[in-house]
């Protein structure tokens, strides 16, 4: 059995959780985090010094970080399911979800949580705006990159790329900022809304 550590409203928990349906894999999950218990205890650093959710147990197996548990997860697990197994492929897929943990993240970060978590170091309104524009920005990106696939972030195929980034495009649809009209994310995340798992872990609610 699947162990994961954080709480269900975690953005990062719930790729993991996500990537766990979609492989059909059972889990059980432990609320860690803000509100539950908490990621600076001896315990839970032992299992990842950063104190950050989420943390897969696979047996004797413990891993932090929650690309590379999806990642592992799929290549242990999925047999070239979300995870191409030949080299090129793999890498495109590999590609959006890097650019999503670095790029993307690092665009709506100050905008998020300033107009979402109302944190009191994030008032700065300039600021604020150039995290809005430069997240637009990025998503014009990905706006671009599925016009060129027709389907899915890395290809014709469902693949990891799409977990992360459909729950980052979920995030910017429920931020309150002025997005631009993007068609094809638009169509993308219609697209996505066919998946059960979609529906449940990413379009439930939570930015």
């Amino acid at each position: 059995m699947l162990h994961v550590l954080g709480k269900a409203s975690s953005i990062n928990v719930r790729k993991v959780l996500w990537t766990c349906a979609e492989l059909g894999l059972s889990f059980e999950r432990e609320n860690w985090g803000n509100g539950f218990r908490p990621t600076d205890s001896p315990e839970f650093l032992a299992l990842n010094p950063n104190a950050m959710v989420p943390v897969l147990v696979d047996g004797d197996y413990v891993l932090w970080e929650s690309n590379t548990i999806c990642r592992y997860l799929a290549a242990r697990y999925g047999a070239g399911r979300l995870l191409p197994v030949e080299a090129a492929h793999r890498a495109r897929v590999e590609q959006w979800m890097d650019w999503q943990a670095t790029e993307l993240n690092n665009a709506w970060r100050y905008a998020f949580m300033a107009l979402v978590r109302a944190s009191s170091d994030h008032r700065d309104a300039t600021q604020v705006a150039t995290s809005v524009a430069q997240w637009n920005r990025h998503m014009g990106m990905l706006d671009r990159q599925l016009e060129c696939t027709g389907a899915f972030v890395a290809g014709a195929d469902f693949s990891l790329a799409d977990v992360v980034l459909g729950l980052s495009v979920n995030r910017w649809l429920m931020t309150p900022i002025k997005r631009p009209a993007l068609r094809a994310v638009e169509s993308y995340m219609a697209r996505l809304r066919d998946r059960p798992a979609y529906l449940e872990f990413c379009s439930n609610g939570i930015p």
